[in-house]
């Protein structure tokens, strides 16, 4: 009798101990997060998506101002809307873009930084070598302050309709209202196929 309560008191305090609970080693307690490296080609896509938001929003702009109000007014509204384009696209994708040259226009924002020349210049010599200048674009992941950037360039051809106020053969009144808007402007002499310059998107990464 005195063996058989022992053991229902045994197995009384087994069944209140409960279940064990599995210990969760150090190394999985510390373990970090995997961050995913940034998707190349996805970046690359939403660059292209931002260019032809902003390229197609201002040659839009610039086929209307000349039906209604001839060059001269078409280099008002370039002057005025590009940049607040640039603006707008910029902040609905969430990146900067802008256009750049080394004959630029406008020196306040049309100048290429270091990098930004260097791509300009690689643009110029491939096309010599044959490649079409649609075609021509740059991407790549950098460091810059500690931070991840995706660079992104586009090269941007000589139209027929951009020779009206870039080409050779400008209208004495044209180059009169282009020397007072933009008194150091080197965007002239341009001819159709030439390397105008090109659309830039930086986008900071986290």
């Amino acid at each position: 009798m005195q063996r058989l309560v022992i053991l229902g008191l045994a197995s009384l305090l087994v069944a209140c101990g409960g279940k064990e609970e599995p210990k969760v080693s150090a190394a999985n307690e510390l373990k970090p997060a995997v961050v995913a490296p940034p998707d190349k080609a996805a970046l690359a896509e939403e660059a292209k998506t931002a260019i032809k938001m902003y390229g197609g929003s201002l040659k839009t702009e610039l086929q209307t101002a000349m039906q209604t109000g001839g060059p001269l007014n078409a280099l008002a509204v370039c002057q005025t809307k590009a940049p607040e384009i640039a603006k707008t696209v910029s902040e609905s994708q969430q990146l900067q873009i802008s256009r750049v040259s080394l004959r630029n226009r406008n020196p306040v924002m049309g100048v290429p930084s270091e990098w930004q020349a260097q791509v300009l210049n690689d643009f110029e010599a491939r096309k010599v070598k044959g490649e079409a200048l649609e075609s021509l674009v740059y991407s790549e992941l950098v460091e810059n302050n500690g931070k991840q950037e995706f660079r992104f360039m586009k090269a941007i051809p000589t139209e027929a309709m951009c020779l009206t106020c870039h080409g050779s053969d400008i209208s004495p009144a044209i180059m009169t209202r282009l020397t007072e808007l933009y008194p150091q402007d080197k965007a002239i002499g341009f001819k159709e196929g030439d390397l105008r310059g090109a659309f830039v998107v930086v986008k900071n990464l986290p």
